[in-house]
């Protein structure tokens, strides 16, 4: 499908970037490097006799002022309660998000690290336990103004874009359909059987990319997919390898989680379903943001017959995984 060649990032030049930041009070020393960043534009700017600043720049339209408010107020809270994450500045007045031209953006203190190694048994016991802090305070109260991960937002919504809008090469619709379709009344059934299920404010998006690790320790960033959503959301992705593998990996993260916050192991059974839910909702994004031009730069095989055959195997292969076992922590 065709993009839009004057999508509103275009207008988004160095020097605008660096006058977003200058109108806040800061002295630039013109230094600007994009960073990267698909669903907003994330860049870092130099500032004069300090150190840099890391300014997002919200994409058009997506989250109201209330929900990107919100985030930040829950990463501050977090903050303020000595939990590693990186939280936005505030101005004099205690703002965070502000307004250049017609873009919203936030700053934010540079930090450096990489990613865990998640395969040392250690690292993931002190993200367990970070993660048990972070939820405790999640717990504590709800979103009002974000979504919540479900089958709905991240399943259904999906399916009914790339659908309705035509996505799919027409050989491979009706097995898309029926797949999705089956993989979706699965999907509602384990949310529906997950036992005292509750839904917490979430990272929301917790992958290895998301964590600097430095000095023996994770910094948390990137908030801005965070909403309500099962605890095990922002557990799930830290784990890998065979089955065997995954129970001691977890088994591991859940001893440092639930030493500040009590995890409620009917959730483990949704492991696989929202897999399945983060592959349908990652292909149908890169549908809806086609029109940016960045995105077929940077993902040039969307979009082509072998990308939905391999996603058709794809879907095949998480309608299986949702039937497994449910993984059995009882002997770690």
């Amino acid at each position: 499908m065709p993009h839009n060649a004057q999508h509103p990032y275009n207008n988004l030049t160095p020097d605008r970037v660096l006058d977003a930041v200058e109108s806040i009070g800061y002295l630039s020393d013109a230094r600007v490097f994009g960073l990267n960043s698909y669903e907003n534009r994330v860049y870092q700017v130099g500032i004069e006799e300090s150190a840099p600043l890391i300014a997002k720049f919200y994409r058009p339209e997506r989250w109201s002022d209330a929900a990107i408010i919100e985030e930040h107020q829950f990463t501050q809270a977090l903050a303020e309660a000595e939990n590693p994450v990186v939280a936005p500045l505030s101005d004099r007045e205690g703002r965070t998000l502000f307004e250049f031209e017609g873009y919203r953006f936030a700053l934010f203190p540079r930090y450096g690290g990489h990613a865990p190694e998640l395969d040392n048994l250690d690292n993931l016991f002190t993200l367990g336990s970070t993660l048990g802090r972070i939820h405790a305070l999640g717990a504590a109260k709800p979103f009002a103004h974000r979504p919540a991960l479900d089958a709905a937002s991240f399943g259904h919504w999906s399916r009914n874009f790339l659908l309705d809008n035509d996505w799919l090469p027409q050989q491979y619709r009706y097995e898309y359909s029926q797949l999705t379709a089956e993989l979706l009344e699965i999907i509602e059934a384990r949310f529906a059987a997950a036992d005292r299920l509750q839904l917490i404010r979430l990272h929301g998006d917790c992958h290895p990319g998301n964590i600097l690790w430095r000095d023996d320790a994770p910094n948390f960033v990137d908030f801005d997919d965070c909403r309500m959503g099962p605890a095990i959301q922002d557990l799930w992705m830290l784990i890998s390898g065979d089955r065997n593998q995954q129970q001691i990996q977890m088994a591991e993260i859940l001893e440092g989680y639930e030493t500040y916050h009590a995890f409620n192991r009917a959730e483990l059974q949704l492991i696989e379903p929202l897999r399945a839910l983060r592959i349908m909702h990652y292909c149908a994004w890169l549908a809806r943001r086609w029109e940016d031009p960045a995105f077929p730069m940077h993902f040039p095989w969307f979009d082509t017959e072998s990308y939905w055959m391999e996603h058709l195997m794809e879907l095949r292969e998480l309608r299986a995984a949702v039937d497994r076992p449910v993984l059995e922590l009882g002997n770690y």
